[in-house]
């Protein structure tokens, strides 16, 4: 009888180790779904904060702006903060959910994301560049605010008004490239095209990839989203699914980036996500999309399917009055009865224009941070993938 008992022990002490092993995987289990749960959440809270219901769409005609609204550089600066915040605690979420989860989808997801990151990179420096094809505009709009505030107005100073809007006027409206309209003096001439030779995502091929000879933004996008499909099934609940999220965010924060910066070879005009709705982060990111595409159209409609230069609202601004005070100076005939006319047009412009002076700035930096920031975490998603893997 005693090896019958022994082995009924062995058998015993066997189902007792197994029904540990459930009980560690089920505690597992649930750690990953309020890992996820509380990602969902954050996610969903922080892209809210960008889209309120007392922010109504603003009035580019503008005498009664909102705080911060929507495109505006204190919109995109918290924009920016936004996706910091949430990458943030995506990388905890992933260490946390990495160590615990043996996904065999993990390695392809993580690989694309991998992917992706280089794809951003290159629309941060896209970006960083076009910042400074604003500042250009900038000081145009500034050489034609001295030059209208002159009193009385003269000949000499509405020429030199009207060859800085001119210049300003065609920087603001045209696909990113060298421009020479022959209005002279005002600068435009000089003005380089804000792409450049790319170093990240030049190898990716996307949409003919650096053969063609021309980067484009639109293209980085269409690569970033390619392979970008919500997780089903057991993957739902495993680290697929924050890396779904975290990289349906950086689509969308680099394409606002895109539309509201001009700092590309074409036209962004598709939002270039289709989100579940019935999840709360993603119905916040269509939010964002839809009134995006919103000033997309207004800006479509005023030119006629035309017009480039970004969505950025600031510059809508000073484009709507750059075109006022332009066909002033084309009419303008000295002397004049007209200079209180135009004064409040020129005191808008150079308000504008004073905002963007240090917000600018900032804005620049805030990307630069945010390309740095994506160097690191891609060195970081490395080494979890490596770990997973060697597990």
């Amino acid at each position: 009888m005693a090896p019958a008992t022994e082995s009924q022990g062995s058998f015993l002490s066997r189902i007792s180790i197994r029904r540990n092993q459930i009980i560690s995987m089920d505690a597992n289990h649930e750690q990953e779904l309020e890992e996820l749960e509380y990602f969902h959440k954050h996610v969903s809270e922080r892209l809210s904060e960008l889209i309120s219901p007392s922010s109504p769409p603003p009035d580019i005609g503008g005498s009664s702006q909102p705080s911060d609204p929507i495109l505006s550089i204190p919109w995109l600066q918290n924009l920016l903060d936004v996706f910091v915040s949430c990458e943030t605690e995506f990388k905890g979420v992933l260490l946390s959910t990495v160590q615990i989860s043996k996904s065999p989808s993990l390695e392809r997801v993580l690989s694309e994301l991998l992917d992706r990151i280089l794809k951003a990179l290159d629309i941060c420096n896209a970006v960083v560049n076009g910042i400074d094809s604003v500042r250009q505009s900038r000081r145009l709009a500034e050489i034609a605010v001295t030059a209208l505030k002159q009193r009385p107005l003269c000949d000499g100073s509405v020429r030199r008004a009207k060859r800085a809007l001119a210049s300003l006027v065609v920087g603001l409206n045209g696909d990113v490239k060298v421009r020479n309209n022959g209005s002279g003096g005002g600068g435009s001439s000089n003005k380089k095209t804000t792409f450049r030779s790319w170093s990240f995502g030049q190898n990716s091929n996307v949409g003919g990839g650096s053969s063609s000879g021309h980067w484009s933004a639109t293209k980085q996008i269409q690569g970033m989203v390619a392979n970008l499909v919500m997780p089903r099934g057991a993957e739902a609940s495993g680290p697929a699914m924050p890396v779904y999220i975290m990289s349906s965010v950086m689509v969308l924060v680099m394409w606002v980036l895109v539309a509201a910066v001009p700092c590309q070879t074409s036209n962004v005009l598709v939002a270039p996500l289709q989100l579940p709705k019935h999840q709360s982060w993603a119905s916040a990111a269509v939010n964002i999309q839809e009134r995006v595409g919103e000033e997309m159209k207004r800006k479509e409609k005023r030119f006629g399917g035309g017009g480039g230069g970004g969505l950025m609202e600031e510059i809508q601004r000073m484009e709507k009055i750059g075109l006022s005070l332009l066909d002033f100076t084309e009419r303008f005939r000295f002397p004049t009865e007209e200079e209180e006319v135009v004064a409040d047009k020129v005191e808008e412009l150079d308000e504008i224009c004073r905002g963007m002076e240090v917000g600018l700035e900032d804005l620049q930096r805030q990307v630069r941070e945010v390309f740095h920031r994506l160097v690191r975490s891609r060195l970081e998603i490395v080494s979890v993938l490596d770990q997973a893997l060697a597990s």
